[in-house]
Parts: C-alpha cells; structure tokens; sequence
C-alpha cells in the first residue's frame, strides 16, 4: 500500500502550541505522580536502565534541551532514562519521564542528534500532546484484554500477571503512535529547543535520515529474521515530507552546521555498549530463543516472529499467537495448567479444558490441556503446555489458535524446548558497538565483514553509520561496528 503524503509545501510553516515555545508552564501533579509510580515497573518490563556514565550522559544532555521547553523547573520536572532494550524505540509519558533505548542510541551518530530524540519527546511533553492520545489508548486497551488472555499465571506466587504485563506494556508502546500533525509539531520543538541550547540544527533531519535507512532495512530482513520489536518509526510515523519539513525548520532556526555536534564524546559513550539481545534476557537468532542463564532454548515455526521482554517472549504468526513464561512454582502440574486457565480471562469467562495429559519432551516431564472459548469472532482453542524444570520451577507456553487446531500449529515448538549445556550457555555472547578509528586500505566491504551478523553485513553497517556502499573512508575518521563482546558482570 503507498503512503499517502500531505499536499503541502515543503516550506508550510508547523503550528506549534505556545505554550510549548514560549509562556512558562507546570506539569500536572497527576501526571507527574503517575509517572513516578509506573517508572519502576516499566524500567523492569524493559530490561532495566543504563547506569554509570552512559545513563549519566544521556541526563545531561536532556537537561540541557529541557531547559528550553518553556516548563518551569525543568531541571526537576524532567527526567531521563536510557533503557537496556533492543527495541529501537523512545517514548514519554505526560509526567515528564522520558524514555530512549540503547538501541536506537545505536543508531545515532552524535551528540546533536541523541538531543533532537530527547527534545522531539520533550515536545510531546510540552505540547501536551498526551490528551490528544487519551481515546487512542481507550481504544487500545482492547490489547490489553489480549495481555489477560494470554495470561496472569499464579496468583500471588510471584508468577501472577507475568505474560498480562508484558502484553500491558507493549499495548501502551503501541499506543504512542501520534498523529502527523503531532509529529511535525513535536519535531519542529525539538529543533528550536537544540539550536537554542547550542547544538546544530542538522541533528534532527540526520535523525530523520537515519530513521528511514533503518526503516528500509528492517523491510529488507523481512523473512530473514524472527524479531519482533515496535520501533520508533513505527509509532513516529516516517515520511518524505516530514524530513522535508525537519530541514525547513532547522534551516530557519539557525545557520545549519554551525552548532555543537560532540561525535567524538558521543561516540566514546556508546563503545562497548550492547546491541540487540542482552544475554540476562535471552537471545534471538533466527527462529531460536537461547536463554544462557535459565539453560534453556526452544525454535519457533518457520515465519513466526518473536517479541522478548524481560519477563516473556511473545510469538506470533499466521495460525496463532502464543507466549513462553515461568518461574518458581512446587506444586503439581495439573494445578499449574488449571491456575493458568483461570487467569486467562481474569475469571470473566469459563474455558471448557480437557484432562490434562502426562509427557515427556526431550526428558523433561510434561504437561498439556486443550481447551475452547467462544469469542464474538468465533471459537477458539486455548492450549497450556507446562515444563516440570525443576521442583521449584515450572516454564510453560500458551497458545491462541483457531477452533480445531489446538497445539497443532505450535507442535514442533513445543516439542523443541530443550536444556542448554553449560558450554552452549557460556558460548552465547552480546553484541556491542565497537568504535574504530579507519586505517588505510580500509573500505566500507571490509570493515563490513566483521559485522557479527550471519547476513546484510554490509547493509547493516551502512545503515549503521550513515555512509554509502561506495563511499570512499576517510583514513582517521571513526565507524561504528557490531561486534561480539564480552557479558557484564554482576
């Protein structure tokens, strides 16, 4: 399907609220008490925050923008936190907590451009943008219902609820998606703020510019890769007229390349820093999930995509949806799968289940039940199967499939969970940036291949770094490489 473009001139002046450039204004108590009360659970739903130098950086660099949102005491309202996630994402929430993740960090290549992702948010902030998405979210809750579906676990055995938050929580990311109009005012205030405190105009359209590079290669690696993350472009929507009108807005704002761009500072703050999977929450390669530090691993049907979050991996695909979760759990299997069942629905609807039936799946004891639920769009098969890992500790995964199907679209993944050895586990490592310095004789296809990627090594470090196949390297200047680093410790 084409994108339908706005019939506007590239010049057309954004309308930005006033009270975002110019007259001082408050954060609701509200929403700034909302805020801080959901900020420890959605750090933990995202893999936890960038501490040290990194975390510290990023504050800074925000304070420095938010200082220019007309918003009194910014110094204080506003706060910053770089998350440990592999989506390529950054968000805010009306409090004045905002969000970036390492990924998308990754992806930026200075100082200037990493201050336009966090003023473009402080924008929305400012702009108060969060009402206008008040019914886009009502709406959206319907995801949320999806997130009981796939299930509250055990009660209050410290498993409760563990898949319908993670499902809660990708919801709300869904539901960030502002509309156009939000955007261009959003990026219009990013680029005042960034000259005003200092920085190049340029860093927005580069932003921009390396948004869409990303967009078209994660189109190129549909079909070769099985994550599924929600990324900035998604929820920002991208578009030619949009980088048009960014350029616009940084050519009036001030004299383009003239600001503050700090690469080399920036740079020096993401070497080292992971990139996609964090090894403490699973890793995705291909159609497996490895998880180093449970000892386990399982592969998911050819063409279904994977969703990790700290606490559950989504899988979806053509035939049905499921999720993969556990933890401590000592009591017998029969009752496990029952309490799963019982929490589908949040008690609002009975699911007819089959006796559970005994198993074995490559030597673990084994559980499953079949059920049915009949929905408004038809009926619908609800499947457990629970994983006896332990005595203490149960894994299982529930499927959403079409009435009559039961496991069987899931079969093969089912029957894939395995133990990991502790040789497998120890050879499961992060990737990390990795910033060289060009020597002679390098070429963009030569640094390339050291991407640690199995294929698009080329296409992914162009993407990387902003450069064309071609381009000639500049003996001295610095590149951004993926590379295989070593797992933190601790």
């Amino acid at each position: 399907m084409k994108r339908r473009l706005l019939a506007l001139a590239a010049s057309a002046a954004v309308i930005v609220p006033a009270a975002a450039i110019a007259q001082a204004r408050y954060l609701n108590p509200r929403d700034v008490a909302e805020a801080q009360r959901q900020h420890p659970e959605l750090v933990q739903e995202f893999g936890g925050a960038e501490s040290g130098t990194r975390g510290a950086y990023v504050q800074q660099v925000g304070a420095r923008v938010a200082a220019q949102t007309g918003v009194v005491n910014s110094g204080q309202a506003f706060r910053f936190t770089t998350l440990n996630s592999a989506v390529e994402n950054a968000f805010a929430v009306p409090g004045g907590y905002i969000y970036i993740t390492r990924q998308l960090m990754a992806l930026l290549d200075d100082e200037s451009e990493l201050a336009f992702v966090l003023g473009h948010e402080a924008g929305h902030v400012a702009g108060n943008h969060a009402q206008a998405r008040k019914s886009a979210a009502t709406r959206n809750s319907v995801l949320g219902v999806l997130g009981a579906i796939l299930g509250s676990v055990v009660g209050n055995s410290g498993l409760g609820s563990m898949i319908g938050q993670s499902a809660m929580r990708y919801s709300q990311m869904a539901t960030l998606s502002f509309s156009r109009e939000q955007e261009y005012q959003a990026d219009s205030l990013g680029t005042r703020y960034i000259t005003r405190a200092g920085y190049d105009p340029l860093g927005g359209t580069r932003v921009l510019a390396a948004l869409t590079r990303s967009s078209a290669l994660e189109t190129r690696l549909q079909g070769h890769e099985n994550r599924s993350t929600p990324e900035w472009a998604s929820t920002h929507p991208l578009s030619t007229n949009r980088l048009q009108r960014a350029l616009v807005e940084a050519q009036r704002s001030g004299p383009p390349g003239q600001g503050v761009r700090n690469r080399d500072q920036f740079l020096n703050v993401l070497d080292g820093m992971y990139v996609d999977d964090d090894p403490a929450q699973g890793v995705i390669e291909g159609r497996v999930f490895s998880h180093p530090d449970l000892l386990l691993q399982f592969a998911v049907p050819p063409t279904y995509r994977m969703q990790n979050s700290a606490s559950a991996v989504t899988i979806s695909g053509s035939a049905g949806q499921a999720q993969f979760s556990g933890g401590r759990y000592q009591g017998p299997l029969e009752q496990y799968i029952m309490r799963v069942v019982q929490g589908l629905t949040g008690g609002r609807q009975q699911v007819a289940m089959a006796p559970p039936r005994q198993t074995m799946i490559n030597g673990i004891p084994a559980m499953y039940s079949v059920g049915r639920a009949n929905t408004s769009s038809g009926s619908v098969d609800v499947s457990v199967m629970a994983y006896r890992w332990s005595p203490d500790t149960v894994y299982h995964f529930v499927m959403l499939t079409r009435g009559g199907q039961g496991i069987g679209p899931f079969t093969q993944m089912v029957d894939s969970l395995r133990r990991l050895s502790g040789q497998e586990a120890a050879a499961i490592r992060p990737k990390v940036i990795d910033v060289v310095t060009v020597r002679a004789g390098d070429t963009v296809q030569s640094l390339s291949q050291r991407m640690a990627y199995r294929d698009y090594r080329l296409e992914r470090f162009v993407a990387l770094n902003g450069i064309a196949p071609n381009e000639r390297l500049v003996p001295g200047s610095k590149v951004k490489l993926v590379i295989y680093g070593a797992r933190r410790s601790g």
